[in-house]
């Protein structure tokens, strides 16, 4: 996340949202911010979620997910909205939503639904 300049910018319960500016350098050939850093915010989002409602301890790891691409990620800012779905004792789902925002409005550019595995810690 340090790499695309992404920050937490709502952390609760189940839910995440995860924000980055424009940059050139994240862009693709057309001048769209590349799918590449906008799935990894959903990722990381989805992610973060997941992890809020863990057991007290564990670890979690992204086994599957599955992205839609609805719009060029064309915009100021991008943010990935992440909330879990449903929570299981080793599984749990998430939907995330990532917006391109440009001049105060909101366009969704791109859909999520990703299974997280949670993982006791290693060390």
């Amino acid at each position: 996340m340090t790499t695309l300049g992404a920050e937490m910018t709502m952390v609760g319960h189940g839910e995440i949202d995860i924000q980055f500016a424009y940059r050139t350098s994240l862009t693709q050939q057309h001048g769209f911010v590349h799918a590449g850093a906008i799935t990894s915010i959903l990722d990381s989002a989805c992610g973060y979620a997941a992890l809020s409602v863990a057991p007290e301890g564990w670890d979690v790891l992204s086994v599957e997910f599955k992205v839609n691409l609805l719009s060029p990620a064309v915009g100021e800012k991008f943010v990935a909205r992440a909330r879990v779905k449903r929570a299981g004792r080793t599984i749990t789902v998430c939907g995330a939503d990532a917006f391109a925002i440009k001049d105060g409005e909101e366009k969704l550019i791109a859909s999520m639904l990703a299974t997280i595995m949670n993982v006791k810690p290693t060390q």
